[in-house]
């Protein structure tokens, strides 16, 4: 099989691995494959970013999450682990927000402790993505809709659906929706999408960059293109 067709659908993906028990070697198979298969990047746990740092050479960008999976962290800790985590080398930080606040409408601290995050990305090393989870299943789709707000008014680079540690993961409806609501913006660049959790096949990861992502958060589009390249 020919992978050049899958190529431009490959650029868009953080192929990912944030299991629990994740070893080295997995994690090292993962920047392999995402080296081979030129994906977008590999996002891996906090843990290992040093070490894949290292590893990876510049072949490739290393994401790692911060507040991950909750979102509850303190403010302090959340800026405590984005800056560590660039610190060793990460080139984009998938940090979670904190989903009560919301709940409680504090939209103004969730906008504050994201521009403190990314304030402290850049003081340490600047030019570095940061990509806002906002755990949509949990969400209404007035909450989502101001979120992409927030979230652009925050300086951050996207803002992503899901943990894929929740409920449910990234749906096609929740995507529109973002789409539809960060077209509106007049903000230059706007606020891109990543969309992630429970992306399986092929087709739905094409519907979802279709439908406005630019970015699809998965472990699975490469292990499909893996097996099809061995059919031949």
């Amino acid at each position: 099989m020919n992978t050049q067709k899958y190529a431009e659908l490959l650029s868009h993906v953080d192929h990912t691995l944030l299991s629990q028990t994740a070893r080295w070697d997995e994690i090292r198979a993962v920047i392999d494959d995402g080296i081979r298969y030129r994906t977008a990047s590999v996002c891996i746990p906090a843990s290992y970013v040093k070490e894949a740092a290292e590893y990876a050479e510049g072949r490739i960008p290393i994401c790692t999450v911060v507040g991950f999976p909750n979102g509850y962290s303190t403010t302090a800790a959340k800026c405590f682990e984005a800056a560590e985590a660039v610190r060793n080398g990460a080139d984009e930080i998938d940090t979670v927000i904190n989903l009560g606040w919301v709940r409680d409408g504090l939209f103004d601290r969730v906008l504050g402790e994201l521009k403190e995050q990314r304030e402290a990305i850049d003081k340490t090393a600047p030019g570095k993505i940061l990509k806002v989870i906002v755990e949509t299943c949990l969400l209404t789709d007035e909450e989502i809709e101001t979120l992409c707000g927030v979230v652009a008014d925050s300086g951050a680079d996207y803002i992503k659906t899901s943990t894929g540690f929740s409920k449910a993961g990234a749906t096609f409806e929740a995507v529109e929706l973002m789409a539809r609501t960060v077209g509106k913006q007049t903000r230059v660049p706007k606020l891109k999408i990543k969309a992630a959790g429970g992306i399986s096949s092929l087709e739905d990861a094409e519907k979802f960059l279709s439908l406005g992502a630019d970015r699809l958060g998965t472990s699975r589009i490469v292990k499909i293109v893996k097996a099809e390249e061995d059919k031949g």
